[in-house]
């Protein structure tokens, strides 16, 4: 079983930062894609970023440039480092793990308990 909790989400101005996250707990940390998704009130759950067992990394095109995602194997945390942030970007922010590298949500095994991210304007 593989529990994941997140941390760091608050209210910020736009154009500031924010840095989540997702302490992860159970076997084989280092074997999980990990992934960042996020649901806006009245909005279905979107992916935001993706990093593989390996390295490898995938973003949704409006966080491009902004956000940056990495992994600490050793310390079995995910990061979401969040710059230049806007109103837009508002929402609850999951952490999720699973055993394919995918932007889709249906690909994810496990999830956190989400964050809560606000930018005023």
């Amino acid at each position: 079983q593989v529990q994941l909790v997140e941390s760091g989400g608050g209210l910020v101005q736009a154009g500031g930062s924010l840095r989540l996250s997702c302490a992860v707990s159970g076997r084989a940390f280092s074997s999980y894609h990990m992934g960042w998704f996020r649901q806006a009130p009245g909005k279905e759950r979107e992916f935001v970023a993706a990093i593989s067992w390996s390295g490898g990394k995938i973003y949704k095109d409006s966080v491009k440039g902004r956000f940056t995602i990495s992994r600490d194997t050793a310390k079995n945390t995910v990061y979401l480092q969040m710059n230049s942030l806007k109103p837009e970007d508002t929402a609850v922010y999951y952490c999720t793990a699973g055993r394919t590298y995918s932007i889709s949500v249906r690909s994810y095994d496990y999830w956190g308990q989400g964050t809560q991210v606000t930018v005023s304007s």
